[in-house]
């Protein structure tokens, strides 16, 4: 393996190790909240603390073993590194991770009675199960323009969730504005890499593909071949593209999960209490 790219696969496992930590530390820090909290709020963290497991621990099977999809890439001569099963493990991962933006948008809309909000909360999910399918679709087929409409859901779904959070802004408090103002702010920076660096990539390859001809495969040849098939690959050079996506990924988007446990709640008492005062 060249150093290049032990280095950052050993960092990617470094990471992982501290996100692990970081989710198990969650338990008792979320325990230690339960009296402060109302029933509803504590029952929907700790399914935000079931859903981060299952995000941060698939994150971290992708980081220990990570698979470059289309070009049936990996980095270990193993089944548990074929395309069928990474694949597997990231719809559910980001199936979790969807729904956690969507159980949190949905609290924090319905007490501050905003209707786009919820209306949002209850279309995000929907949209991620298309991308799923559009995904595997282009991991099957190996065709790229599977991924392009893919990643513009996601970058979608991101923006439609801050168009949620604006309309819960003038309803909330000030103490839950600064969250609110953190969670768009990464919503943003998100929708701008997604439309301007990670659909773009994809296009492009769609496009390089299409001029030079390729051969697709068929979805049940996409299925025999993505469980039989892997190419071990130690080069930087075939990895590099990659590389920002999954480090960001596997690091800075666990994180926001992982946050997402101990996110404050919106006190509808205090909330009365501000309008009145208003």
């Amino acid at each position: 393996m060249s150093i290049e790219l032990f280095v950052w696969w050993f960092l990617l496992c470094t990471v992982s190790l501290v996100n692990v930590l970081g989710l198990s530390l969650s338990a008792p820090a979320l325990k230690r909240r339960h009296p402060l909290l109302p029933p509803d709020v504590y029952a929907t963290r700790r399914l935000q603390f079931i859903l981060s497991a299952g995000y941060v621990l698939g994150c971290a099977y992708r980081s220990a073993l990570p698979v470059y999809d289309v070009q049936r890439l990996c980095l270990f001569d193993s089944w548990m590194s074929s395309v069928i099963v990474g694949r597997t493990v990231a719809t559910i991962a980001e199936l979790c991770f969807v729904t956690q933006w969507a159980l949190l948008l949905h609290e924090t809309a319905r007490a501050a009675d905003s209707r786009i909000g919820k209306a949002v909360a209850w279309m995000i999910v929907p949209m991620i199960v298309v991308a799923e399918t559009f995904s595997w679709y282009s991991v099957l087929t190996t065709s790229n323009i599977g991924h392009v409409v893919e990643e513009s859901l996601w970058g979608t779904s991101a923006a439609l969730l801050v168009l949620g959070l604006v309309s819960i802004w003038p309803r909330s408090t000030r103490a839950l504005r600064p969250y609110l103002l953190a969670c768009g702010v990464m919503a943003v920076a998100y929708v701008g890499f997604m439309f301007m660096v990670d659909v773009p990539m994809y296009w492009s390859r769609w496009v390089a593909d299409e001029a030079s001809g390729r051969h697709y495969l068929g979805v049940l040849q996409g299925i025999a071949d993505a469980s039989g098939r892997w190419v071990v690959s130690h080069r930087w050079q075939d990895w590099q593209s990659e590389i920002a996506w999954m480090t960001l990924y596997f690091s800075v988007a666990v994180w926001f999960s992982i946050a997402l446990i101990h996110a404050p709640f919106l006190d509808r008492t205090a909330l009365a209490r501000a309008r009145q005062g208003s």
